[in-house]
């Protein structure tokens, strides 16, 4: 771990324990601790071997209908069921991915203090009367699921603000760190059209707000304020994540030419703008803003007008991560070959 990451991650850290004993500013909280969550899932994402499974145009395009589907659900679900039903079959969901999402976050941090072996050897659990269903963990990767369980117990006991944020910081991590876009032109299709879909539930409907209030899970970073009547600030998690693997993407790109991350730095510095003025307009009006409103127009066009300053904009549009991947498998295939030889 390079010290600059190592550094983000332990100002993430103290930024997110901060308020417990100082006052935080939570217009202050919620861009440094969106800005950085995005920076460490970005410099995660950067591994040896290039994703293989990335999305596709046409999986960018159906995705802010699928949204909208899983979104008027969950309206319609709190509004004919009780309230405390619907939230607690969602906690219970919400336990098991925060368990796998907090484990897989912590486990590079703590795999470096255990054997070599621990880290390697893969055990095959099968399920008891279903055998063709079986998990493959190593011991690493159960140390590191006691931190997540002890955390999932503590948010379905006391749903603890803190709880709620490390667990949603996890899932935005992994998130970023996961999920591949493939190429800059699926990023913009997805953005666009969740551009479309977060101004149309927040500002012509009800329904975005509704199940944000309502919706008692990690979907969302809680920043306390010294407000009675509104005691917490609100961001979810898909204003971090789905600009952040945008902002991801061009990090490995500028890694793929092995250049420095120059179209990182004017991704990411759209992204701290967008937030930035996400902040700015939703304290000027005193209402709820749609953040993909601002930081859509605001990353796209920083990636844009710097690439049309380099002049590069044909490399950026023909870079396809998938391709990068295929030919990296061929390169280690070669390899090999060569070894056995």
């Amino acid at each position: 771990m390079k010290n600059t990451e190592r550094i983000a991650n332990l100002a993430l850290l103290g930024l997110t324990l901060a308020p417990l004993v100082v006052k935080v500013d939570p217009n202050l909280n919620v861009v440094l601790t969106a800005c950085i969550t995005v920076f460490v899932g970005c410099y995660r994402s950067v591994k040896p071997t290039p994703p293989t499974e990335t999305m596709s145009n046409e999986h960018a395009m159906r995705f802010p209908f699928v949204g909208s589907a899983m979104l008027l659900s969950l309206f319609l679900l709190f509004k004919f069921l009780s309230k405390d039903l619907v939230n607690t079959v969602l906690t219970a969901y919400f336990i098991v991915l925060g368990i796998v999402a907090l484990s897989a976050t912590l486990l590079p941090s703590i795999k470096r203090f255990l054997p070599n072996h621990w880290n390697e050897d893969l055990i095959v659990w099968r399920f008891p009367y279903f055998r063709s269903v079986e998990i493959e963990f190593t011991r690493s990767q159960l140390v590191a699921a006691v931190p997540g369980a002890f955390f999932c117990a503590w948010y379905a006991l006391r749903k603890h603000w803190l709880a709620n944020n490390i667990l949603g910081l996890a899932f935005c991590i992994q998130g970023i760190e996961m999920l591949s876009l493939g190429s800059f032109k699926t990023g913009a299709i997805l953005l666009a059209g969740l551009f479309v879909y977060d101004i149309f539930w927040v500002f012509f409907t009800p329904v975005m707000v509704s199940v944000a209030k309502s919706f008692d899970a990690p979907i969302k970073l809680l920043f306390p304020t010294a407000d009675l009547i509104r005691p917490f600030s609100m961001l979810g998690l898909g204003d971090i994540v789905i600009p952040g693997i945008f902002v991801a993407l061009a990090l490995r790109f500028d890694v793929s030419r092995g250049k420095p991350p120059q179209y990182f730095k004017s991704a990411f510095l759209g992204y701290t703008f967008g937030v930035v003025l996400t902040i700015v307009v939703m304290n000027w009006f005193q209402a709820a803003q749609p953040a993909l409103l601002y930081i859509v127009p605001a990353v796209i066009g920083f990636l844009a007008a710097h690439c049309i300053w380099n002049g590069e904009v044909k490399q950026l549009l023909e870079f396809d991560e998938s391709k990068v991947a295929n030919s990296s498998e061929e390169e280690s295939d070669a390899k090999s070959s060569k070894k056995d030889e």
